[in-house]
């Protein structure tokens, strides 16, 4: 490791700005400037105490700082490590292109083999329900549905978790109410019926996950979760799927094309 004196400068002692704040402020510098790269140990509290002549409580408390902000991660036993970026990067211009259900690859497949992970499904769950008033909304009205929903992991770490939600009169008895909807995916399996996609909307917000969430997607400390509702349309202009999707923000980078015109 570089020396601290190189990396991390000193404390200002006419400043207003709390001692551990201004700690965490020069280790985030230090992070956003690559002296402390992906995956690397930060210095132990140890040699920041030393360093900065603080109480060890005063560097957990900067090292709070930096966890909850998602830029660090602690590990029992070992120290606080610079948390890795987001391996995916989440085209929204290409992810559902015909040419990848043509190939036999869902969207989580494709944006898999870019960030070259090995992608796993599991938790898979597929029932009929009642529609929630949201859901039927967006549906057209419709009362029941078929609810899959399943949970995608990258390298065996869950980074999403997403229920479709399909009207009966389209997914009634066939493949796509099996567990293995076939090569891919539903949207393949749609156009096969007749229902040819011709776009998507999509609503996307940033929030803090719940505890459910949390467990489901391993969450650390301080990572918020994208929420992100798709509805399917085919051109007939029906709605065929609504995607509720959770992500783990430090999974993804969502990235969109968008016309200048």
């Amino acid at each position: 490791m570089t020396s601290l004196p190189s990396v991390l400068g000193d404390l200002d002692p006419t400043s207003d700005r709390a001692v551990f704040r201004q700690i965490a402020d020069q280790l985030r510098e230090a992070i956003d400037r690559g002296r402390f790269k992906e995956g690397e140990k930060l210095p132990s509290e140890a040699e920041l105490v030393e360093h900065y002549g603080v109480s060890r409580m005063t560097v957990r408390n900067s090292f709070s700082v930096l966890t909850g902000e998602g830029l660090v991660h602690a590990e029992h036993g070992k120290g606080v490590f610079v948390r890795p970026r987001p391996p995916v990067r989440r085209l929204a211009s290409d992810r559902f292109a015909r040419r990848h259900r043509e190939q036999g690859k869902s969207a989580f497949i494709v944006e898999a083999d870019a960030a070259g992970s090995h992608p796993q499904v599991d938790s898979l769950e597929v029932k009929e329900e009642k529609a929630s008033q949201d859901i039927s909304t967006r549906l057209g009205s419709v009362r029941r549905v078929l609810a899959r929903r399943r949970r995608y992991l990258l390298d065996g770490k869950p980074v999403e978790f997403a229920t479709s939600y399909l009207p009966l009169d389209i997914a009634r008895g066939t493949q796509i109410a099996e567990p293995n909807p076939g090569p891919g995916g539903i949207y393949a399996r749609l156009e096969e019926l007749g229902h040819h996609l011709d776009h998507f909307e999509e609503e996307i917000r940033a929030r803090m996950p719940s505890p459910v969430e949390v467990r489901t997607l391993q969450l650390a400390s301080g990572v918020p979760v994208i929420h992100l509702i798709r509805t399917a349309y085919d051109t007939e202009k029906r709605a065929v799927e609504v995607c509720d999707t959770v992500m783990a923000a430090d999974a993804y980078v969502l990235s969109y094309q968008l016309p200048a015109n």
